[in-house]
């Protein structure tokens, strides 16, 4: 990630937090324990900021700066209230479209998809606080300036959103390949939040459990699954048939 959406240091850390900006996620140390670490502590407590402790090489590799055993992502884009987003679009008399993301971490697919779905008139995205792709330059890029128009939610717990939207009336469309329903099966003029599953390990169990309806995409060759950001591309492009 170019050092542009990088802050290095804990004081600049802090401040960054306390003000209220949005941050990516937070690399520390490991082992550290000085005053400082127990301020940046503080100020993390009550705030949803993902952080992991890192070895000391990876956050040298990351800057040649004096970063004290700290380095921060500030995100490139502003992130949505999920409830807010969703009373909105009813309140236009939209028939809501939403696409959840399960994991989905590499910068370019996440890019691609944001195109795909801006293209399809999602209303916004759903994405995880911790394992997603980083909205970053390339991500961005890889949009072709989607992500500055498409709204992006990032919640904490992917399942209490889940169960949210069910009760808002939304039906949930969990796509993988491991289910014998077909895509053109769905109801997509329905309002409906669209799941799609990590590029290793699919969509979580747990979101599966919740989904009424599961389909695949149809494929005549040899290779078993497609690219998450072709396959994304498809279903929604489906949705938008279904739609007009």
């Amino acid at each position: 990630m170019e050092e542009g959406t990088l802050i290095f240091g804990i004081r600049s850390i802090i401040e960054a937090v306390n003000a209220d900006k949005v941050i990516e996620k937070i690399l520390i140390q490991k082992g550290l324990s000085n005053d400082l670490f127990h301020q940046l502590r503080t100020a993390l407590r009550g705030k949803d900021i993902p952080f992991q402790f890192v070895p000391p090489e990876k956050l040298s590799r990351l800057t040649d700066k004096n970063h004290q055993g700290a380095i921060a992502y500030i995100a490139e884009v502003v992130y949505f209230d999920t409830e807010e987003l969703l009373s909105q679009a009813f309140e236009k008399g939209r028939i809501p479209l939403v696409l959840i993301l399960d994991r989905v971490t590499d910068v370019r697919n996440f890019g691609a998809i944001a195109r795909s779905a801006e293209c399809a008139g999602v209303d916004f995205m759903i994405i995880p606080s911790r394992g997603a792709a980083q909205i970053n330059g390339d991500a961005i890029k890889t949009s072709a300036g989607a992500l500055h128009r498409l709204k992006v939610c990032r919640e904490e717990n992917l399942k209490q959103t889940i169960e949210y939207l069910k009760e808002f009336g939304l039906q949930i469309v969990a796509c993988h390949e491991k289910t014998d329903k077909l895509i053109y099966d769905a109801d997509f003029k329905k309002p409906t939040a669209i799941i799609m599953g990590s590029e290793e390990n699919g969509i979580s169990g747990e979101y599966l459990k919740r989904s009424d309806v599961q389909v695949k995409i149809p494929m005549v060759g040899n290779i078993a699954s497609l690219n998450v950001s072709v396959a994304s591309g498809i279903v929604l492009m489906e949705a938008v048939h279904q739609r007009l």
